[in-house]
């Protein structure tokens, strides 16, 4: 049998914080206008996206069971 981890509500709206938000949108934006980033940036900003895409999972996850339970 599975075992059943209480996750409590708040955390499945948990988000990245409005600045570290912008930070990310700020490197993915300079990336993209073909800006090079530094080794240290591009590290930074692939660590925010794992974060982002990661809480985006957990959250769907956490509402599939939610709605299932």
């Amino acid at each position: 049998m599975p075992e059943v981890i209480e996750i409590p509500i708040e955390l499945t709206q948990f988000q990245l914080p409005q600045a570290v938000q912008n930070r990310l949108n700020l490197l993915l934006d300079r990336q993209d206008q073909g800006d090079t980033l530094s080794l240290s940036e591009r590290q930074e900003a692939e660590g925010l996206v794992e974060l982002a895409e990661f809480l985006s999972l957990f959250s769907l996850r956490s509402t599939r069971v939610m709605k299932s339970g």
